[in-house]
């Protein structure tokens, strides 16, 4: 008969033992001398940063919770009182009319920044190159001109003698803007001071803004023309849609500075006149160098931090909701 060979079970081969990850060796004391080196590179623009904007903050924070006035500077014998500075200026009905007053010239001077900045991207895109190097030089240069100097110029245009606005007016036949004091009249010196922060503030906005219009594709505006839209169902359909992050990040940008203009306010009104210019931070020096009162001011600056801050969050809010709908 002959045999049947019978079929064995196939083998399973052996696993080999995994390797053992050998031992990493300690790096060189010379390579983590390198690995330290750019972090030493930073450290004293870290350590500066820290010692001029964080301390500042931190101890303003500690001097709105103290009793902090003239004897407490030079002594430094300053007591806790807790909220009473906060609840002293919140009761203040001079404080919540600067409040209206602060957020009325922050709506004002962001509005007509971002308007004008607009128009001037938008008539810097369609300049052949003499006038659009023109433009550029000029908006660089009025961007370059010093805060005090710039104040300083306008001080001496709206001077009520010796003022070209005044000759101007008087030359045209408005005998009633003679020796017309500019400055004395509250509204009349509300509008000079949004005019200089509007003229300050427009060459960054419309710069910023013209390069972000030089990223558009001309495909674009020519698909849209084809299709019959104006100028201006081009500007809503197709260029603010394209330039609303650039647009939402300036807009922030004069948010903060309008919202704590203080330097140009200061050299050219002080606040006046009465409280027509007064704003949070002139109130805020105001309280601190008039009465000696540095705990009642540094809390005015406080919950202008905060207020700024609010408003800010508002904005990012907006914009992310923004990015969500468009993704």
């Amino acid at each position: 008969m002959p045999v049947v060979g019978q079929r064995t079970a196939p083998r399973t081969p052996r696993r080999r033992p995994a390797p053992r990850p050998a031992a990493r060796k300690a790096p060189p004391p010379r390579a983590r001398a390198q690995g330290l080196w750019p972090y030493a590179l930073i450290a004293p623009a870290v350590g500066g940063m820290l010692y001029l904007l964080v301390y500042p903050l931190v101890r303003a924070v500690l001097i709105s919770f103290q009793d902090f006035r003239l004897r407490q500077l030079i002594a430094g014998d300053a007591e806790f009182v807790g909220l009473r500075n906060y609840r002293t200026l919140l009761t203040d009905p001079r404080f919540w009319e600067v409040v209206r007053r602060t957020f009325l010239f922050m709506a004002v001077n962001v509005v007509l920044i971002m308007v004008t900045a607009t128009l001037v991207a938008l008539m810097v895109e369609r300049l052949g190159r003499i006038g659009r190097t023109v433009v550029l030089c000029s908006l660089v240069l009025a961007w370059a001109m010093p805060v005090v100097a710039a104040t300083t110029v306008f001080q001496w245009l709206f001077h009520s003698e010796f003022g070209i606005v005044n000759w101007s007016l008087t030359s045209l036949g408005l005998d009633s803007f003679d020796r017309y004091p500019w400055f004395a009249n509250g509204t009349a010196a509300f509008a000079i001071l949004v005019t200089l922060i509007v003229w300050q503030s427009v060459p960054f906005a419309a710069i910023t803004l013209y390069s972000a219009l030089t990223t558009v594709s001309p495909e674009l505006y020519e698909s849209a023309r084809l299709d019959g839209a104006g100028a201006a169902r081009i500007f809503r359909s197709v260029t603010f849609p394209m330039l609303r992050p650039i647009f939402l990040l300036v807009l922030s940008l004069e948010v903060i500075w309008t919202f704590k203009a203080f330097v140009q306010i200061w050299v050219m009104t002080r606040g006046g006149p009465g409280d027509a210019t007064t704003i949070l931070p002139v109130y805020a020096v105001q309280t601190a160098l008039s009465s000696q009162r540095y705990d009642l001011g540094s809390a005015a600056s406080m919950v202008t931090v905060v207020l700024m801050s609010g408003v800010l969050a508002l904005y990012f809010r907006q914009m992310l909701r923004q990015e969500d709908e468009t993704r």
